[in-house]
């Protein structure tokens, strides 16, 4: 290795700068090229400053499709949350009958060896059946009256509230009276 002394360096270094030089006049513009320039980057600077706007508008859009997707999601979350509430809230619910049903039917056995079981079964069926037969008394009778004081009127005429009349022909009749006739 040969150590240059600072002449040669100085060469070494203009002839650097003379080929730098050389190749910026090679890559620089004229005047013409410069005004091309100027309008290509003016048109770009138009486009972009038209683009701006819809790019802004794009924006706002994609946004908006973004806030409603969203909301949309949020209901659907919130549907589905409110489905599994429910859903845990029956089979809670439908856990609590069976255990309740449970309850109801020892609390009936207990009951049924606590008050005597078939004595109080045959008791209640008597007194069902004492009250139906009633019942049908009631019915009956009313029904057997009409029909006696169809068969017989002039027996149960006055009975009834009536009173015997004879027509212009001289049909007699039993005449109950809506409005009482003063005595």
């Amino acid at each position: 290795m040969s150590v240059k002394d600072p002449f040669e360096i100085l060469a070494d270094e203009i002839t650097l700068i003379r080929r730098q030089i050389d190749q910026l006049q090679r890559t620089s513009l004229d005047r013409k090229e410069a005004e091309k320039l100027n309008a290509v980057v003016a048109q770009g600077l138009d486009r972009m400053a038209k683009v701006g706007p819809a790019v802004q508008s794009r924006i706002e859009q994609s946004l908006a499709t973004a806030a409603l997707d969203l909301r949309q999601h949020t209901a659907y979350a919130a549907t589905e949350g409110a489905k599994e509430a429910i859903r845990e809230a029956q089979l809670e619910s439908i856990k609590a009958a069976g255990d309740l049903r449970k309850a109801a039917g020892e609390a009936r056995r207990e009951a049924w060896r606590w008050f005597g079981g078939f004595w109080v079964w045959l008791t209640s069926a008597v007194l069902t059946g004492a009250l139906l037969g009633v019942l049908a008394a009631f019915w009956i009778i009313g029904r057997g009256d009409a029909r006696e004081f169809g068969k017989y009127p002039r027996i149960f005429c006055e009975q009834a509230g009536g009173r015997i009349a004879t027509n212009t022909e001289g049909y007699r009749f039993c005449g109950v009276w809506i409005d009482k006739l003063p005595e």
